[in-house]
């Protein structure tokens, strides 16, 4: 396991999924104040954005100032996640991990169950007032 190299991953993931953000937020504002130039921004972005850089390179060659709106919008949303995203990521994957070993528990317990005899199941049920059954004759 290489952790700078999975650490180097998670930046660029984030990174691209930050852009993503980014452009959603440009595309409301001018989608306000200039509809067709939003209308060509969601065109030329579709399927474009996996790639963070790579889209903000292709969209300087088209609209410098749309690339750089974005730019600085990406800026300011990575300084207000980042603060918090250490912990919330540490606490989400606790909380989900627990989540999957209590379901998994959940399910390995109602399978044990459910393939137990009938037999089994009246030997393990408990008679109330300690009552002999009936004998049928």
């Amino acid at each position: 396991m290489n952790i700078k190299q999975i650490a180097k991953d998670t930046a660029k993931t984030l990174s691209s999924y930050l852009t993503y953000q980014a452009l959603r937020t440009v595309l409301a504002q001018i989608s306000e104040t200039n509809p067709p130039l939003a209308l060509w921004l969601q065109r030329f972005s579709a399927d474009k954005v996996q790639d963070g850089e790579a889209y903000i390179q292709e969209l300087f060659k088209e609209k410098p100032d749309l690339a750089l709106r974005i730019m600085i919008v990406r800026e300011h949303i990575s300084e207000e996640v980042t603060e918090f995203l250490p912990e919330m990521v540490r606490t989400g994957i606790q909380q989900a991990n627990m989540e999957h070993r209590r379901q998994h528990l959940e399910r390995i317990t109602q399978f044990d169950v459910q393939t137990s005899t009938p037999e089994s199941e009246q030997q393990s049920t408990p008679n109330p007032n300690n009552q002999q059954p009936p004998t049928i004759i």
